[in-house]
C-alpha cells in the first residue's frame, strides 16, 4: 500500500492494546503518540461490558470510525487485519466462521469499495462468499471452470482483434482480458433474478493507456469495431464514482454471441481503481493538487460520517446509518448552477437537500425537478436537474422518514424531531403539573427551592426540565409528582377540584400530543386523553370503542379540552354509498375541493353491480366544516347513504 512507518510499526502492534496487559500509555512511551493512536484506534472496547453482542459490534464500529475520522490509516490497518482472519478463517468453528463472514461482506467489503480500494474489496468479498455460502461457491465456482473452457477460445480471439485494431490505429495499450469474480457473478444472477447462463458479461476486457485522450480515441477504435450494447456505455472519466475511481465503461456485441465488458482507463486512474485510497500514499501532504481524487471523496465521505455520528442517538442507529450509506449504486444529478451531485441509487428529493446543506434539508418545502414541481419524495435518475426550494419558517416532517434513503437525511431529521420532541414535551410536562398543583390550590411558581431539590433527588432527575420532559413524554405520572412535591403540607384537594380546568389542545403540539387513528378526533368532538409512555398524550373521543378497554386504568386518563381558536387541520375518515355511474367519483373529489377539504387518501370498493363504497379520508378544520360536507355530499343525487367512520 505504498504506507508509512508509522502505519507499519502500528499494523505489527495493531493487537498488543487489546490481548496482552500493554496499556496505551506504554505503547505511546516506547513508540511515540501516533502509533498509539492507531493501535487505540483499531483496538475493540474488550474493558467494557455490553447488554448484547450487537451493542458491543455497534459501540466497536463507531469507535473504529471516530478514529478513523481522526486518522484514515486506522481503517487501513484494520481492513488489513480483517483481511488476514478472513484468509485463516478455516481454523474457526462453524457459527464463528459464518459470523465474521457476514460482518465483512456487510461492513467491510463495502468500506474497502468506499474507500476505492477494489483489490482489497474484491478478496473480502470473495473470501467472504466460501465462508459465508459454501456450497452455492462450489457450485459457481464449477460453473465457471466449465464456462472458461467453453469460452477461453472466443475470450482470446476478441483480445487478439482488439490488439490489432489498436495497432492499426496507432494506438498503444495494454489489453488484458479478466474473468469477473465469483460474489460479484452471485450478487448479479440473486439482484436480477438470473441463471449463470444468462449472466452475460462473465468476461471483460480491460485497456490500460497513457493518457485520457487516448482513452476516448481507444472507445471510438473498438466502438468501430464491434457494435456497442445501446445504454450500457458509462464515462467514469468525466463523473468519477463517490470513491474517486474513473473508467470508461462499455458492452461490445462480438461475432461469437458472446457479449464483453470492456474498461478502459489510464496507469494512475488503474492505481487508483485497485489501490483506492492507498494509491500513492501523499497522508502528510497538504497541497490539494497532489493527493488523489480517492482522498478527497474519502475525507468528504469521513465529515459526513463523523455528522451522523453526532446526530446518532446510539451505536446501533449510527452503523445502520453508516451501513445504509455505504452501498455503492449510484444517481448522478445536477444543481441548476450545473454542479454534480452523487447521490446513492434510491434517493430522494429530500435526501439531495440534506446532501446539498443540513439547512436546506431542515428548510425544504418543495423541489423542481427538470423545472417542473414534484413531490419531495420522488426518487431522483440520472442526469436530473434538481432545485430545492427552501422557506425559512419550515422544519422536517416526520413522514420524510418513510421515504429518505440516505443516512445524513436521515440522521439529521431523527435528530431535529428527537429536539423538538424534547422542547414540546418540557412545555406539555409543565402544563400538566401545573394543573396537578391546581387541584391542590397552587402552582409551581409557589413551590420552594427545597421542595424542588428533594423531589429531583427522591426521582433520581438531573434537572427540572428533565423532569417536565419525562411527565411530558408519559413516563411519569404528573399527579405523583404534585404529591411528592407537595409532602408534609396541609391540603385538601376536594376543596380544589371543581377549580381546575381541563388541559387545553391546539392540535399544534405534534410531537407530545397524538390524536387516535381509530377514531381520528376532531375540534368540536367531546375528547379524553389518555397519558402513553414514550408518546405523550393520545387524544380519543369520548364514544371511542377504544376508550372502554382504558377505562380501569383511571391514574393515566387526563381531562382535555378544544382550545378556542384552532388553525390546523384534521384528518377524518367518511364513508360514502353511492349509485355506480361514470364520474361520480371526479365530482366527489370536486365538492371536497370546492368546500376546502384536501383529501389525504381515498379507497373504492363495489358493492353490486349497481353501487359502489367511496372510503375518503379528508382534512378539515372542525364539526362545522365537517358538517358542511356532509350536508353537501348528502344533497347530490348519486349519494345514497353518507356517514362518518369510526374503527
Amino acid at each position: 500500500m505504498h504506507m508509512d512507518h508509522q502505519s507499519i510499526m502500528a499494523a505489527i502492534l495493531h493487537d498488543v492494546i487489546e490481548d496482552t496487559e500493554t496499556a496505551k500509555e506504554q505503547v505511546e512511551n516506547r513508540f511515540g503518540e501516533e502509533v498509539a493512536e492507531l493501535v487505540d484506534g483499531v483496538s475493540k472496547l474488550t474493558h467494557i461490558e455490553f447488554e448484547t453482542r450487537a451493542e458491543a459490534q455497534a459501540e466497536n464500529f463507531r469507535k473504529m470510525m471516530l478514529a478513523m475520522v481522526r486518522d484514515i490509516r486506522v481503517i487501513l490497518i484494520k481492513l488489513a487485519d480483517r483481511l488476514h482472519n478472513m484468509r485463516t478463517l478455516g481454523v474457526m468453528r462453524p457459527d464463528k466462521r459464518r459470523r465474521i463472514a457476514r460482518e465483512t461482506l456487510d461492513i467491510y467489503a463495502p468500506i474497502a469499495n468506499r474507500l476505492g480500494m477494489n483489490r482489497m474489496r474484491l478478496e473480502l468479498e470473495d473470501l467472504g462468499f466460501a465462508a459465508l455460502y459454501p456450497l452455492r461457491s462450489r457450485i459457481l465456482k464449477e460453473s465457471l471452470k466449465k464456462a472458461r473452457g467453453n469460452r477461453k477460445e472466443i475470450v482470446s480471439k476478441i483480445e487478439e482483434a482488439i490488439k490489432e485494431r489498436l495497432r492499426q490505429e496507432e494506438l498503444s495499450g495494454q489489453v488484458i482480458g479478466r474473468e469477473k469474480h465469483l460474489y460479484s457473478i452471485y450478487k448479479k444472477m440473486k439482484n436480477k433474478h438470473l441463471a449463470f447462463s444468462e449472466v452475460m458479461d462473465v468476461y471483460a476486457m480491460r485497456i490500460i493507456v497513457d493518457s485520457v485522450d487516448t482513452c476516448y480515441r481507444v472507445l471510438g477504435a473498438i466502438h468501430n469495431l464491434y457494435t456497442p450494447m445501446p445504454g450500457r456505455f458509462k464515462d467514469y472519466i468525466a463523473i468519477p464514482k463517490a470513491n474517486g475511481y474513473q473508467s470508461l465503461h462499455t458492452v461490445l456485441f462480438s461475432p461469437y454471441g458472446v457479449a464483453t465488458e470492456v474498461q478502459i482507463r489510464t496507469e494512475d486512474m488503474h492505481k487508483v481503481a485497485e489501490a483506492g485510497i492507498a494509491a500513492h500514499w501523499l497522508y502528510k501532504s497538504t497541497d490539494d493538487q497532489s493527493r488523489n481524487s480517492a482522498q478527497i471523496r474519502a475525507r468528504q465521505w469521513l465529515h459526513d460520517v463523523l455528522e451522523i455520528q453526532q446526530k446518532a442517538g446510539n451505536s446501533i442507529e449510527f452503523l445502520e446509518n453508516v451501513k445504509i450509506d455505504l452501498f455503492p449504486d449510484e444517481v448522478y444529478v445536477f444543481t441548476p448552477q450545473g454542479d454534480i451531485m452523487v447521490l446513492p441509487r434510491g434517493a430522494t428529493a429530500v435526501d439531495f437537500a440534506y446532501a446539498v446543506h443540513t439547512d436546506v434539508g431542515n428548510q425544504c418545502v418543495a423541489v423542481k425537478i427538470d423545472r417542473r414541481l414534484m413531490p419531495l419524495r420522488t426518487e431522483l435518475f440520472n442526469g436530473q436537474t434538481v432545485e430545492i426550494i427552501t422557506s425559512k419558517g419550515a422544519q422536517p416532517n416526520p413522514a420524510w422518514l418513510d421515504f429518505v434513503f440516505t443516512a445524513k437525511a436521515r440522521s439529521n431529521i431523527r435528530n431535529f424531531l428527537k429536539n423538538l420532541q424534547k422542547d414540546e414535551a418540557v412545555i406539555l410536562g409543565t402544563r400538566l403539573l401545573n394543573k396537578s398543583l391546581a387541584a391542590h390550590g397552587t402552582s409551581l411558581e409557589n413551590m420552594t427551592e427545597e421542595q424542588v431539590k428533594r423531589v429531583l433527588q427522591e426521582f433520581k432527575f438531573d434537572s427540572m426540565e428533565l423532569m417536565y420532559s419525562e411527565i411530558g413524554l408519559g413516563k411519569q405520572i404528573p399527579m405523583v409528582i404534585a404529591r411528592a412535591l407537595l409532602q408534609g403540607e396541609e391540603t385538601d384537594i376536594a376543596d380544589h377540584t371543581g377549580k381546575t380546568k381541563p388541559l387545553a389542545i391546539k392540535g399544534t403540539e405534534g410531537a407530545v400530543v397524538t390524536f387516535a387513528k381509530c377514531c381520528r378526533p376532531i375540534p368540536g368532538d367531546p375528547i379524553l386523553g389518555f397519558v402513553t409512555s414514550g408518546r405523550g398524550i393520545v387524544i380519543h373521543t369520548e364514544d371511542c370503542k377504544n376508550v372502554a378497554e382504558y377505562r380501569n386504568r383511571p391514574e393515566k386518563w387526563l381531562d382535555v379540552a378544544w382550545e378556542k381558536d384552532i388553525e390546523s387541520e384534521f384528518p377524518i375518515d367518511i364513508r360514502l354509498l353511492v349509485h355506480n355511474q361514470r364520474g361520480v367519483l371526479a365530482k366527489v373529489a370536486s365538492v371536497l375541493s370546492d368546500l376546502g377539504a384536501n383529501i389525504v387518501n381515498v379507497a373504492i370498493e363495489e358493492r353490486d353491480g349497481l353501487h359502489s363504497t367511496l372510503s375518503f379520508t379528508v382534512s378539515v378544520r372542525d364539526r362545522q366544516h365537517l358538517a358542511r360536507i356532509m350536508r353537501s355530499l348528502r344533497s347530490m343525487e348519486m349519494v345514497v347513504r353518507i356517514y362518518r367512520l369510526k374503527k
